[in-house]
């Protein structure tokens, strides 16, 4: 299928946006002992392009789960590149994958009412996933220590990017 220039020049927005999200939290520490804990509010990004369809436009200018995930892909590599955390990537990529991976086959059952679930399901799989690639990057199985604070840490935080997904789609479609 072929891509619109217009839909590509809002892909290109998009990940734009992610990444500079990204950046801006990076800089950001928070007031929790748990390594690797983040807001992760680039993936508000994410969760709005899973579920963005343009509705009255063109069908060549919604977004597919594919376009959904190369925004996140080319946020990933480049958020890697331009903080210059290369071994983060690995982390990143692999709780991305699985984060995202879970959102999208969540996204055939919820309605745009219920992104925040999404959002919720997609960070606690983003922390499993971050810790099995620490557990295996590491070869210490004792980092599982930490999944239950992530999971309550991603709960909340991804309840809250969701919503913030799920209040931009809503006012979008007005």
């Amino acid at each position: 299928m072929r891509i619109t220039v217009r839909k590509l020049t809002f892909m290109a927005v998009l990940t734009s946006v992610a990444l500079i999200v990204f950046i801006i939290e990076a800089q950001i520490p928070l007031p929790v002992p748990i390594p690797g804990a983040k807001l992760g509010l680039a993936n508000t990004v994410t969760l709005f392009a899973l579920f963005y369809s343009t509705g009255k436009q063109r069908a060549t200018d919604s977004f597919t789960t594919a376009d959904a995930l190369m925004i996140l892909a080319c946020r990933i590599i480049l958020g890697a590149v331009f903080t210059g955390r290369i071994v983060a990537f690995i982390y990143s990529i692999v709780g991305g994958l699985l984060g995202f991976a879970a959102q999208a086959a969540l996204k055939r059952f919820v309605t745009n009412k219920q992104i925040w679930a999404c959002g919720a399901v997609g960070a606690i799989f983003h922390n499993i996933g971050q810790i099995l690639a620490a557990m295996i990057v590491t070869g210490t199985p004792s980092i599982i220590a930490y999944l239950p604070l992530l999971i309550i840490a991603g709960t909340i935080t991804g309840t809250v990017t969701g919503l913030a997904a799920q209040y931009t789609l809503t006012r979008i479609e007005r």
